[in-house]
């Protein structure tokens, strides 16, 4: 019994991704954030599951990314498409600009596709991994409905910036740019100082700046990681 709970916690994710899609035809987009937060939840889990009770498969892995795909390429992608066509500035480009984000699932899906066959990703990434980028289409959508800050919002509503992060997100999940993995194995500082840095920085970072510093982290998380590569 026990084999099949980190399978059932992916499909749970999957699920949770389809549900997000049925929540953004109906424009409740914050709903829509807020479930797929849950994805992310299921996607953490099932990993977790599957290393404590030793019951990592073939089958979870294949699952695994074709869950990813649809909660972390298709429903961020839409996610982006409206906050691009709701977004301001640049209308007579719109028609054009609206669709940028069909980028997002179809590199998520070669990037998941290449990260099923590149054994050098157990321990860290290459490339930005799906959920990272997810999160951060998730906070712009958090941002953007909750958000105090009229700077932070006029920013993240335009659509140039907005257009401008779907390229450069989408084009760094299939780049070769190491990322670091946050998945520890123990607590202690040594070996685990990039981690326990940047834990720290985004702690602060939420702290100073609340429900707008979601996307900030993954802005950080990428340059801290392009950052460790350059120095070493």
């Amino acid at each position: 019994m026990k084999k099949h709970i980190p399978n059932l916690l992916t499909l749970l994710n999957l699920a949770s991704g389809f549900i997000a899609i049925i929540f953004l035809t109906r424009d409740e987009v914050l709903v829509a954030a807020l479930i797929l937060t849950g994805a992310l939840v299921f996607d953490f889990l099932d990993g977790l599951a599957a290393r404590i009770l030793n019951a990592g498969s073939k089958l979870g892995a294949e699952l695994d990314s074709l869950a990813d795909l649809i909660s972390f390429g298709v429903a961020p992608g839409l996610m982006m498409h409206h906050l691009i066509l709701v977004g301001s500035g640049a209308d007579e480009f719109k028609a054009y600009l609206i669709w940028l984000p069909v980028m997002i699932p179809v590199l998520s899906g070669l990037r998941l596709a290449i990260f099923n066959l590149d054994d050098s990703q157990k321990e860290s990434f290459r490339g930005l991994p799906t959920p990272a980028n997810a999160i951060f289409i998730i906070g712009l959508i958090i941002t953007s409905e909750l958000s105090e800050s009229q700077i932070i919002e006029t920013l993240y509503s335009s659509r140039w910036v907005l257009s401008f992060f779907t390229i450069c997100f989408s084009v760094l999940m299939v780049t070769r740019i190491p990322m670091f993995s946050l998945k520890v194995k123990h607590l202690r500082f040594k070996g685990n100082e990039l981690r326990f840095i940047f834990i720290l920085l985004a702690i602060m970072l939420a702290a100073g700046t609340g429900v707008d510093s979601i996307p900030l982290i993954i802005i950080l998380y990428v340059t801290v990681s392009i950052s460790h590569g350059l120095i070493r």
